[in-house]
């Protein structure tokens, strides 16, 4: 199982639903739930991208920072 806890809080956050990160990373809401709910591995150019688009550092999405 992987963790990735921090990518629900950032969207919700933005007050965005799953549908629209999906659509922001090329895939599906199913796909990108799965990767939220930590039931299957985000690829790391999409970590990147939400990286990017939420302004934080990757240390942050992986929760090794609270920066």
């Amino acid at each position: 199982m992987y963790h990735y806890r921090r990518l629900k809080d950032l969207r919700e956050d933005k007050d965005l639903n799953q549908e629209k990160i999906a659509k922001l990373l090329g895939t599906t809401q199913q796909t990108y739930s799965l990767w939220e709910r930590g039931d299957r591995e985000i690829p790391f150019h999409h970590v990147i991208t939400l990286a990017k688009f939420y302004k934080v550092s990757l240390d942050y999405i992986a929760d090794l920072s609270e920066k």
